[in-house]
């Protein structure tokens, strides 16, 4: 396994790379929308209980956040590919912006049904696989390559930080001040971050395309990204350790109140507190990811990143006692956040620049289509053997998940 090998001055430089070219204006665009996503997340789940008493039609809306990207998860890829992406990012958001302020329009006169909320969730979702895919293949035009991993840990650690312990807080405020707030703020914000995208200009060029063959369709353009996604086999092996541990992530996700209030019997604060925990451990990984992948070299960054989490997953279904579990998702979030900021790196780096969007979305669709099976998998298996046992299943899929990894160690990696 290829190690990369970056001294003080070069350290130095990274950082100071980050910043130019336009990053920050894509920074403040994504850590202005997540702020406005964190309102309306919580938000929603709320509204949606208030229009209905079925469990089936509220867990729907949450579902309508994950089918667009299994239906058309590889359509935008091929999409952001044949488009300019900065105006794209920009175009989505707009729509966004304006499907926000109707339905907060909606809300303020006491109109909302349950329907509405299926239909605006699954509409946000479906633009959102346009827009992320665009996003990733834009980032490498924006920063030097040398900071390219440290432009992903900005991102993510931006984004964590603003939605879990700036926006996520605010919602009582925000409802306390009208139901239809948190609503109109998203929408505020989708606009806000069209702006600052669109402000780019020509700060953002996009990677130069090689022409189509005559004939060249979208379906063939989906084709060639799954078929770039296979032969490389680093991508592969990652791409499917990634969808095999979403898989034990949908599982624990999916009962983790129930193992927090119920095994452990630690009641409502018991889960804040892993929460809160978890939180903070994503936003120290963020901090000391790109550090991390540069002393260690990207793939034993994942290997030991997937080390960890089997340790925490361990421990979070072995020690009945809060404390435990408190250190255990602190260091789940810690080790998951250096993961997804090494894996996305690895993706951009080795995917042919015209093609990142398509590669982006296949890697995307696969992986995300383990956590819907996995909260499946978790509610069966905690009734049938305890709600402690989808944290060990979930450490059994991480292992499955760095075995998996094992033949694309083999390849070099940048």
């Amino acid at each position: 396994m290829a190690t990369v090998e970056v001294g003080e001055q070069g350290a130095e430089r990274a950082v100071s790379l980050v910043w130019r070219g336009g990053f920050g204006r894509l920074w403040g665009a994504a850590v202005v929308s997540r702020f406005g996503d964190a309102l309306r997340g919580a938000a929603l789940p709320l509204l949606a209980v208030s229009l209905t008493d079925s469990p089936l039609l509220v867990s729907l809306v949450t579902a309508c956040g994950f089918l667009p990207w299994l239906l058309f998860g590889l359509l935008g890829g091929a999409i952001a590919d044949r488009v300019d992406q900065r105006r794209a990012m920009w175009a989505v958001d707009v729509a966004r912006g304006v499907l926000m302020a109707a339905f907060a329009v909606v809300v303020w006169l006491g109109h909302a049904t349950i329907g509405l909320l299926l239909a605006l969730a699954f509409a946000l979702t479906t633009l959102q696989t346009l827009f992320d895919n665009a996003a990733t293949a834009l980032l490498p035009s924006v920063v030097a390559p040398e900071a390219l991993s440290r432009a992903n840990a900005r991102l993510m650690t931006g984004q964590e930080v603003m939605g879990r312990f700036v926006g996520a807080p605010l919602v009582p405020v925000a409802l306390g001040l009208g139901v239809a707030v948190p609503y109109a703020a998203d929408a505020v914000t989708y606009l806000a971050a069209a702006a600052l995208v669109a402000s780019l200009g020509g700060r953002a060029q996009a990677p130069r395309r090689e022409l189509r063959a005559p004939g060249s369709t979208i379906r063939s353009d989906m084709a060639e990204g799954i078929g770039v996604l296979w032969r490389d086999r680093l991508l592969r092996a990652l791409c499917v350790s990634t969808t095999l541990c979403n898989v034990g992530i949908g599982a624990l996700i999916a009962t983790l109140v129930l193992h927090v209030t119920g095994w452990l019997g630690a009641g409502d604060a018991g889960y804040a507190a892993v929460i809160t925990v978890y939180g903070v451990g994503s936003v120290a990984g963020g901090l000391m990811a790109a550090r991390v992948a540069e002393r260690l070299g990207r793939g034993p960054t994942i290997v030991v990143c997937g080390i960890a989490q089997i340790a925490a997953l361990l421990a979070l279904g072995t020690i009945r006692e809060l404390p435990a579990a408190v250190a255990a998702f602190g260091v789940f979030g810690l080790a998951g956040m250096v993961w997804n900021v090494t894996e996305v790196t690895m993706m951009q780096q080795r995917s042919p620049a015209e093609m990142l969007g398509r590669v982006s979305a296949a890697f995307r669709t696969l992986s995300t289509a383990g956590a819907p099976l996995g909260a499946l998998l978790g509610g069966v298996i905690a009734g049938a053997w305890g709600l402690n046992t989808p944290a060990l299943a979930a450490a059994a899929l991480f292992a499955c998940g760095l075995v998996a990894l094992v033949p694309g160690m083999r390849s070099p990696i940048n």
